[in-house]
């Protein structure tokens, strides 16, 4: 099984250097504005697309995107929607990657088999479900791989080399290093201490290993982009969507500027670091 991810990958290889991969919430503040603004992305320089399921517990992110996901789910946004948006996207774009990111319970609600055959369907390439263990890998993991999605998962500065094999074990597409620990936004990253980290990772596995969390401008970008296969930004963008809003939080001629500009920034910090050996 080849997705887009890993042809995605491959190309990066090949030119040298490492991926911008953009969070941004579905449906946030409104689905159309949602779908220009992740239309957008590409042309941006964004190399992955995470794009981030509404919903109503989210405990592993930070005030910036609970709050995303408080304004998509007022807009009326769902789980349905959100793959209405891919689909939306794909009649455009058939070649960049897209990975939903969030929580089991709306897929479990859904139902597992359909959410993977519509999921597929509608040109998602990858899942990144933060509150699934390993030990949970019959839940979702193995049948989305089996559906032919990668199941990326998420390794952290306390996910130590007795637990990295279990982390990895059924992990495909990328993995994602969490550069601090606590939640989406709270912190800067320090480029040193994840160059150590994803080198220990590499030591463990031949994915690429992208790092999120505490990325906010296009110097931190690349100094991540020297030492890890990819930076992944989502709370700098949702703010700059966030800051374009009027005073009722509706999106304004501003919005998909402000995000994309922001994108083809951190796109121009990644693009100038000149990545460490994989």
């Amino acid at each position: 099984m080849t997705t887009r991810i890993d042809v995605r990958f491959a190309q990066l290889r090949k030119e040298g250097r490492s991926a911008l991969v953009t969070y941004l919430m579905a449906g946030d503040p409104d689905p159309d504005t949602s779908l220009a603004i992740i239309k957008a992305m590409p042309a941006a320089g964004a190399d992955v697309i995470e794009i981030g399921m509404p919903f109503t517990d989210p405990m592993a992110d930070g005030p910036s995107i609970q709050a995303a996901g408080l304004r998509a789910l007022k807009a009326g946004m769902t789980l349905r929607k959100t793959l209405q948006l891919v689909r939306d996207f794909r009649k455009e774009d058939g070649n960049t990657p897209l990975v939903l990111m969030g929580y089991y319970n709306p897929i479990y609600i859904y139902g597992v088999d359909k959410f993977l055959a519509d999921a597929k369907e509608a040109g998602v390439d990858g899942l990144i479900i933060v509150d699934l263990p390993p030990e949970e890998d019959i839940e979702l993991c193995l049948p989305a791989l089996k559906a032919g999605l990668n199941f990326i998962r998420l390794a952290t500065p306390t996910t130590d080399d007795k637990r990295l094999p279990a982390v990895l074990a059924n992990t495909s597409g990328f993995v994602y290093y969490v550069s601090i620990t606590g939640i989406t936004g709270a912190a800067a990253a320090d480029s040193k201490a994840v160059g150590d980290a994803v080198a220990r990772i590499r030591r463990h596995t031949n994915l690429p290993v992208c790092v999120g969390f505490g990325i906010r401008t296009p110097d931190a970008a690349r100094a991540i982009a020297e030492r890890a296969s990819g930076a992944a930004v989502g709370t700098a963008l949702v703010d700059a969507l966030r800051t374009s809003l009027d005073s009722e939080g509706r999106a304004t001629p501003k919005t998909v500027n402000a995000v994309a500009a922001l994108a083809a920034s951190l796109a121009q910090g990644v693009k100038s670091a000149k990545p460490a050996a994989e």
